[in-house]
């Protein structure tokens, strides 16, 4: 059977619905069908029956998925114990995490394993955070990087482990030519009304964020013009379309004359960033990662 396939089996016994379990591990409906349909093919049995508008786990359904919890945990453990037989760390970390996160925390950890650990594969990809999550879950992934903003907590999906791993201030960028970029004290929400703002897409929480800022500290709803997940591109619209922004300091640039790093007047804002794996056990080559990960994020401290 395909282990993957059965993840999705547990998630609608849990769920009870596939529209659910589309929804918490991030695919359309139809996908999800489709998954569960290769599975009766898989093990020779129906799984789902027509139920109303929807359908349900078969009596067959219900007995393989009372299983599953227990073949799953089993793969992970096996896969551990394997590796751990070896004097050699070896194995295969897959890796995600936000663009700010992958290219300061993930990319450095990745040199750094290298370097130290040979038998050790990392792979990362660049996935956003609402793709990565279902990946995750279904083990096509094992870590990522969240993040975490002030007053917009994120959910924590059961069967998941969130430890934080790097704290920092979010800061205002202004184009250089802006009237309060002038070197000088914060800057109050409340005086950018009037600008054209830039932030991710509607969805996630930069934007959420953002938005939420300025209601709750400049009175305001602020002039979206611009979204984009690349920081370099928000920063670009800073510097060329006189968009100001409100970005955590891992993406900020150095030194950077055509921009003004500005704090906010109204009170101290911060992002965390949190390592996210699966509960259960580990495999010596993750736990490899993870100790080399978070040495690179006290670095940054």
């Amino acid at each position: 059977m395909e282990l993957r396939r059965l993840r999705f089996l547990r998630e609608f016994e849990v769920r009870g619905t596939l529209g659910a379990v589309a929804t918490a591990l991030g695919y359309s409906p139809s996908a999800v069908s489709q998954q569960l349909a290769l599975l009766e093919k898989e093990v020779g049995a129906r799984l789902l029956e027509k139920a109303g508008r929807g359908v349900r786990l078969t009596d067959a359904g219900r007995i393989l998925a009372s299983h599953a919890g227990v073949l799953l945990a089993a793969a992970d453990a096996a896969a551990a114990d394997l590796a751990a037989h070896t004097d050699e760390v070896r194995g295969t970390v897959r890796a995600s995490g936000l663009q700010s996160a992958a290219r300061r925390l993930l990319v450095p950890a990745v040199s750094r394993v290298a370097a130290a650990f040979p038998g050790i594969r990392a792979e990362v990809f660049e996935l956003e955070l609402e793709a990565a999550l279902p990946e995750l879950r279904l083990g096509a992934i094992d870590l990522l990087i969240s993040d975490e903003y002030d007053g917009h907590p994120r959910p924590r999906p059961a069967g998941l482990r969130f430890a934080v791993l790097h704290a920092e201030e979010l800061k205002l960028v202004l184009p250089a030519a802006h009237p309060l970029a002038a070197p000088g004290g914060p800057v109050p929400i409340a005086a950018l009304r009037a600008e054209v703002w830039v932030a991710t897409s509607a969805g996630t929480g930069h934007h959420a964020m953002v938005v939420g800022t300025c209601r709750a500290l400049g009175g305001f709803d602020p002039d979206l013009r611009h979204l984009c997940y690349d920081a370099e591109v928000q920063l670009e619209l800073v510097r060329r379309a006189g968009a100001v922004a409100l970005l955590p300091e891992l993406t900020l640039p150095a030194g950077d004359p055509a921009v003004a790093v500005r704090d906010v007047a109204e009170q101290s804002l911060g992002r965390r960033l949190f390592v996210v794996t699966r509960e259960g056990p580990q495999t010596p080559a993750l736990t490899t990662f993870l100790t080399v990960l978070t040495d690179v994020a006290s670095s940054l401290r």
